[in-house]
């Protein structure tokens, strides 16, 4: 058993990682520009606009805004680590580099528990679209359309990850279409004074017709902020699966950015601008009833944009089952967690690591009897602190690798992911305010998963694992100087 200064390393069969192998050359930049819109799109239906219940239409404008500008941040420092480490790791393998085993472990085990919770979470809202749409008889309990949601979509994953990108992005491609319907079907009747028909609360601090609920209304609006680009961060889980990382990862990321603050910037504007902030920030599908406000109960509009709006909810589904996966392969590919997570079937896809966290999706899904935004609220902590540890990798590896070869590099250098890192601190603390209770729950989770790898997992990693053998080869070129 090899061993170095705080982690040591099992001896694995012969054939460890060809039974641990993707299928190489999956996905050019367009398929991976489609995944970063695939994870976010279902967000710009519903979800973001209770956030206008928080903070009013001006605390999450101040949200949308400073969040927008942590994750255009943070995607430049991702492009310019997954051009240069391009690992199905991704979070787990910058943070490993940058931040040693504990950093890139407890990284990779944050961002799991967002994509473990954000399909369970859209399951129970996938469930409610069906139930309201009608398109399975009456009195189908919620729990078999979560399942069934789990079945189709985890088997066509299995089936191998080029079908399941390009059912995926034909999937989006009907979800931004219905984005752009609502958006020209809506524009002629945007008024300003229904963005601000929400009565200020006199007793908040700093409250005010732009500022309803003051200033601590606009911290909580900071979480739904994040609704609008949540998951982006996932692309470059798709590194050993791309044709060329080099060049695909960061244009695919870069152009789903872009895409995402334009439609992001749409909603946030149209939807209370037409409908009223104070009547938006209840709804629970808030783009079909803004259509129906404005053309009636019986507008072909809404009806496509509703059917468009599950589409978008299949998609972030679809595709975030992508990312839990590959996290999770990784992770226990190099030893992190259990090593027969990472088997890989015939067809190339790491079978295990797609089953077992979705079969915890489901299970939660049921248990908190279909409550998505608790769940939700669990996956935001995580995120938010796999944010902080993000960006922190690529300031580490800027300064101790300087002449590390870069296939992109970020414009402002560490300047740029400082801004993200200031922000996604502020974005740790505002989980707290929004639901103290899901941000608990989320940290125990990640606490026991660091004694997990400290009392066991860190003197049972694998070598010869991609994201270990680059830091190994970093470890051995500082010994030589």
């Amino acid at each position: 058993m090899a061993r170095t200064s705080r982690v040591e390393y099992s001896e694995v069969s012969e054939d460890f990682l060809a039974r641990r192998s993707l299928r190489k050359g999956a996905a050019g930049w367009i398929l991976l520009a489609g995944l970063g819109v695939a994870y976010v799109i279902s967000g710009d239906f519903s979800g973001w606009n209770l956030g206008l219940a928080q903070g009013g239409w001006g605390g999450l404008l101040i949200a949308f805004l400073l969040m927008g500008l942590m994750y255009v941040c943070m995607t430049l420092g991702l492009a310019e680590m997954s051009s240069t480490l391009p690992t199905a790791g991704a979070g787990y393998g910058f943070a490993r580099r940058g931040l040693g085993p504990l950093g890139g472990f407890t990284t990779g085990m944050a961002i799991l528990i967002e994509y473990s919770m954000a399909p369970a979470a859209i399951s129970t809202f996938i469930a409610g679209y069906v139930q309201a749409l009608g398109i399975l008889p009456e009195g189908v309990p919620a729990w078999t359309i979560y399942l069934l949601a789990y079945l189709i979509f985890v088997g066509i994953h299995i089936w191998g990850v080029g079908e399941a990108l390009r059912v995926m992005f034909v999937i989006t491609a009907i979800a931004v279409v219905a984005i752009l319907a609502f958006v020209f079907g809506m524009i002629g009747h945007f008024e300003a004074s229904n963005l601000f028909d929400i009565a200020p609360v006199a007793e908040r601090m700093g409250s005010s017709e732009f500022l309803p609920f003051g200033v601590s209304g606009l911290l909580a609006s900071l979480v739904f902020g994040i609704w609008f680009f949540l998951a982006i961060e996932g692309v470059p889980l798709a590194a050993e699966e791309s044709a060329d990382p080099k060049r695909d990862m960061p244009r695919g990321i870069m152009t789903a950015m872009f895409v995402l603050l334009v439609f992001g910037a749409l909603m946030l504007v149209l939807v209370p601008g037409t409908a009223g902030a104070q009547a938006m920030s209840v709804s629970d599908n808030p783009l079909p009833e803004a259509v129906r406000h404005v053309y009636g109960d019986s507008s072909l509009l809404a009806a496509f944009v509703n059917w468009a709006g599950l589409a978008g909810l299949v998609a972030s589904f679809f595709s975030i089952i992508f990312a839990y996966s590959r996290q999770l392969f990784a992770l226990s590919r190099a030893g992190y967690l259990p090593k027969w997570l990472s088997l890989t079937g015939r067809r190339k896809t790491p079978y295990l690591a797609l089953i077992f966290p979705g079969t915890i999706g489901f299970v939660l899904a049921v248990a908190t009897g279909g409550e998505g935004g608790i769940l939700l609220n669990v996956a935001v902590f995580g995120a938010t602190v796999s944010y902080v540890l993000l960006n922190l990798s690529h300031i580490m590896l800027r300064l101790k690798e300087p002449e590390l070869e870069r296939g992109y590099r970020t414009p402002g250098g560490i300047a740029t992911t400082s801004i993200a890192l200031v922000l996604a601190s502020v974005a740790v603390v505002a989980t707290f305010v929004v639901d103290v209770l899901a941000a608990g729950i989320a940290a125990g989770v990640l606490l026991l998963a660091i004694a997990y790898f400290w009392f066991y997992s860190r003197h049972r990693l694998v070598a010869s694992a991609p994201e270990e053998e680059f830091a190994q080869l970093k470890a051995a070129e500082d010994q030589l100087k």
